[in-house]
């Protein structure tokens, strides 16, 4: 006897569960930003919030999307991609931070386009890995299409410069390569010949290396490439098993740089101690064991690639952005999915958990 179907409901509560926590830590760690740059302490709170609405309305819009209709629109999905991409390249729409362009400013707003990227990646390599399934094994006819397609995308994301972007799709494509069926002989060959190039690009701007050489001797300069990794290595430990208290925190107080985006758990860990950090873990576990757990339920190729592409897209990167703040991976600018500061991230990544819950509806329940 089928059983009903209906959405992952331990799925939807984690991803709400993790963009509340996003909401109330972002204003913990930016009140104080906030109000000294722009004399509003709920600035960054207000944007929070009103990205995750409009994320939360695109994700139950995506749960009741046909996910056979993705078939259908992967190659205009995968051109809007690229074409906004290099839009963004574009002086005077796209513009320059810190040293890169990555964003495109649309009124008082501005987003950034390789966030949408990464979902429209995904979902295009579900696509073509599944028209691809009969000749994956082919080097020329399988392997080949799927990294030069990719190739083009990621390429872009490196022109802004997005070094860690570009890198995690890397490990996104090359995990469904192998997931897929491709040659292991063709996948070695590729990471080989990519350990020099990655390298090259590594030492071809001082800020690159700087960082590599702070990942591996953090206490060699304290004060400068190695400030920002110290800094988060002191908030995480003063919170001990407990935590200060939340909105107590230190380090926030212009002590830990981007305390509100890419290292917000920094922050949690010396608010909320050892034990809110790890709940959060969990919760991210949980999301990543089901969403594996849906993909491997579907009969469907493009509803398997497609539901892994999106489980990977959000879990691997909040496994190298925890990575980072721990010291455990080199600091690679790639925020906390759902928790982080950031409107294009989190509609982006609420948008995918749209299709994966849709998709979870197709998974017969006894």
């Amino acid at each position: 006897m089928k059983g009903k179907k209906r959405v992952d409901l331990i799925l939807l509560f984690v991803t709400f569960m993790l963009v509340g926590i996003g909401i109330v830590m972002v204003y913990s760690t930016s009140a104080i930003i906030a109000n000294e740059r722009f004399g509003d302490p709920f600035y960054f709170l207000k944007r929070q919030a009103f990205f995750a609405g409009v994320g939360f309305l695109l994700m139950f819009l995506f749960m009741f999307f046909p996910y056979e209709l993705f078939k259908r629109l992967a190659y205009p999905i995968f051109l809007l991609s690229l074409l906004l991409l290099i839009l963004v390249l574009i002086p005077g729409i796209g513009y320059r931070a810190g040293g890169s362009m990555r964003w495109i400013r649309l009124g008082g707003y501005s987003f950034q386009p390789s966030e949408l990227a990464k979902l429209g990646l995904v979902i295009f390599l579900a696509y073509l890995l599944t028209k691809k399934e009969e000749k994956i094994r082919s080097f020329f006819f399988g392997f080949l299409p799927v990294v030069l397609f990719s190739g083009l995308l990621i390429g872009l994301i490196m022109k802004e410069p997005d070094f860690g972007t570009a890198l995690f799709l890397i490990i996104i494509v090359f995990l469904l390569l192998f997931i897929s069926g491709a040659r292991v002989i063709y996948l070695v060959s590729a990471f080989l010949i990519a350990i020099p190039l990655v390298y090259a690009f590594l030492m071809s701007a001082e800020y690159r290396y700087k960082r590599w050489i702070g990942f591996i001797r953090p206490w060699e300069d304290p004060t400068g490439s190695s400030f920002q990794i110290i800094q988060s290595f002191l908030s995480f430990g003063s919170g001990g098993l407990f935590g200060q208290g939340l909105g107590e925190g230190r380090q926030k107080l212009f002590f830990l740089p981007a305390p509100h985006t890419d290292f917000i758990f920094s922050i949690i860990g010396e608010e909320l101690g050892l034990i809110g950090a790890m709940a959060v873990l969990l919760l991210f576990f949980i999301l990543t064991f089901r969403g594996i757990q849906i993909a491997l339920s579907l009969q469907e190729r493009f509803a398997c690639y497609l539901a892994l592409g999106v489980t990977l897209m959000i879990s691997l990167q909040s496994i190298i952005n925890m990575g980072v703040v721990l010291g455990l991976l080199p600091t690679k600018g790639l925020t906390l999915p759902f928790i982080s500061y950031g409107g294009t991230s989190l509609v982006a990544n609420l948008m995918g958990m749209g299709i994966l819950l849709h998709l979870s509806s197709h998974v017969e329940r006894r």
